[in-house]
């Protein structure tokens, strides 16, 4: 018989539906009300799975002595968090191996451990003398110790899984609007005007004599006329091409998720006497 512990047989223990995460850390009350200590781990039969002892660590109360309780000799209370061992005494815990060393216990090791039960649950003198073989000895063999459906008052609890619909608000993505400068070659025409003096000579066809005292012989005569053109004014100016407005809109989706659901439910093997459930 082989024992390991929970985490070890149970790689995914704390995410199972079993008791042992809730137990672990619980509190240990002997005779007397007295706090003995808390459960530090759990071993587990590595043929069956089937709890066998609650590691339990003393504390101050022994001298941070780490002990093994046979789960049977337990009645574990889950609301007020603790587990009670009616008897147990702080001399039989001294008079206990101490564990610490998965690998040193062994049937002698174990058989030093029962020893010490064995007379806490004994109910008469054939059961505190009968004896043991080694090489055939198994846990069925001793109910009290590690039979925990055989102990008054225990607690078992049925689970279900429900199925849990969370929101949770992440970033998704983000948009990044810039701008940028293109560079383009536009050409424009511009129509321009250009003044020009024209002269005409033209000879008179009708000959006229005309008085010499009206004649005016002078040098120096100027016609002066002013000549104009257009030169074109080309420039560049900036104006608000367009105007770009961001804003966010939500919008609302549904999201449908389907999950296969565990629940465990009571099953009763009834043997000999009728139960009766309240």
């Amino acid at each position: 018989m082989t024992l390991v512990k929970i985490g070890d047989y149970y790689h995914d223990y704390a995410q199972d539906t079993s008791d042992a995460e809730d137990i672990k850390k619980f509190s240990v009350y002997a005779q007397g009300d007295e706090k003995v200590g808390s459960v530090d781990d759990i071993l587990v039969d590595e043929q069956t799975g089937r709890f066998r002892y609650f590691v339990v660590d003393t504390g101050f109360w022994v001298f941070g002595k780490k002990v093994l309780l046979p789960v049977g000799m337990g009645r574990v209370d889950y609301t007020d968090q603790r587990v009670y061992v009616s008897g147990l005494t702080k001399e039989q815990v001294q008079n206990l191996p101490d564990f610490n060393d998965l690998e040193k216990v062994d049937y002698d090791y174990e058989e030093q451990v029962r020893g010490v039960y064995r007379p806490m649950a004994a109910t008469d003198s054939v059961t505190q003398a009968q004896t043991y073989d080694r090489n055939t000895y198994n846990y069925e063999q001793e109910p009290s110790l590690y039979n925990v459906s055989d102990r008054d008052a225990q607690t078992l609890r049925l689970y279900e899984e429900r199925l849990i619909a969370n929101k949770e608000r992440h970033k998704a993505a983000e948009v990044a609007i810039g701008k940028r400068v293109e560079t383009e070659t536009a050409r424009v025409a511009v129509p321009v005007e250009k003044e020009r003096v024209v002269i005409e000579r033209t000879t008179p066809t009708d000959v006229t004599p005309i008085d010499a005292r009206n004649a005016d012989f002078r040098e120096g005569d100027v016609i002066r006329m002013d000549i104009y053109e257009e030169t074109p004014d080309i420039h560049k100016e900036t104006v608000v091409r367009e105007e770009v407005r961001v804003s966010k809109v939500t919008e609302q989706d549904t999201v449908t998720a389907e999950e296969t659901l565990r629940r465990e439910e009571l099953d009763i093997d009834t043997q000999g006497r009728p139960i009766v459930e309240k």
